[in-house]
C-alpha cells in the first residue's frame, strides 16, 4: 500500500514590497468613468447622453486618455456587436424602462434625475466589466466606443492588432 500523497503548503518566497511597488503606477490599468450626464432636445427628439472617460497603460489601446459622449442606444449597439461577432460572454445592460416611456406620467419619465444616476451607475458597470475583459480588448468595436467621437456603424468588424 503507498503513502497517501500530501499537498505541500510552504509558502512562495516572495520579495517583500518596497514604497516605490506599492505606490508607483499600477504596471497595467484600465480606468473607465461614465459621468456628467445631459439631457439634450424637446419632446419626442429628447435623448440623455453620457461622457464615456478612459485612462489607460495598455498597449492595445491607440490613446492612453479619451473622453467621448454616448447614449443609451450607442451602448446598444456595442452590446450587440460583442454579442455577434466575439466569442465573450456580455453582460446585461441596465432595462430600457419602457414603463416610464409611456406618455401622461405624473414624472418626468426616464429623464428623472433619479432614474438618469441609476442608468449612469449601470452603464458605467456595464462598460468596466466588458472593458475589463481581455478577448474584448481586441475587439474595434469597443475602440471605436471609447476613443472615436462617433461610432460608425457600416464599420468592418474585426480584432485590433497589437499597438507599439
Amino acid at each position: 500500500m503507498s503513502e497517501p500523497t500530501v499537498a505541500d503548503t510552504r509558502r512562495l518566497n516572495s520579495k517583500p514590497q518596497d514604497l516605490t511597488d506599492a505606490y508607483g503606477p499600477p504596471s497595467n490599468f484600465l480606468e473607465i468613468d461614465v459621468y456628467d450626464p445631459q439631457t439634450i432636445g424637446v419632446g419626442r427628439n429628447r435623448f440623455t447622453t453620457y461622457e464615456v472617460r478612459m485612462r489607460t497603460n495598455l498597449p492595445i489601446f491607440k490613446l492612453k486618455e479619451s473622453c467621448v459622449r454616448r447614449r443609451y442606444s450607442d451602448f446598444e449597439w456595442l452590446k450587440n456587436e460583442l454579442e455577434r461577432d466575439s466569442k465573450i460572454v456580455v453582460p446585461p445592460l441596465p432595462g430600457k424602462a419602457l414603463k416610464r416611456q409611456l406618455p401622461f406620467r405624473g414624472d418626468e419619465g426616464i429623464f428623472e434625475e433619479s432614474f438618469i444616476e441609476e442608468r449612469r451607475v449601470g452603464l458605467e458597470q456595464f462598460i468596466n466589466r466588458i472593458a475589463g475583459h481581455p478577448l474584448a480588448q481586441n475587439e474595434r468595436c469597443l475602440h471605436m466606443f471609447l476613443q472615436e467621437e462617433s461610432t460608425d456603424r457600416n464599420y468592418i468588424p474585426g480584432k485590433m492588432l497589437q499597438q507599439d
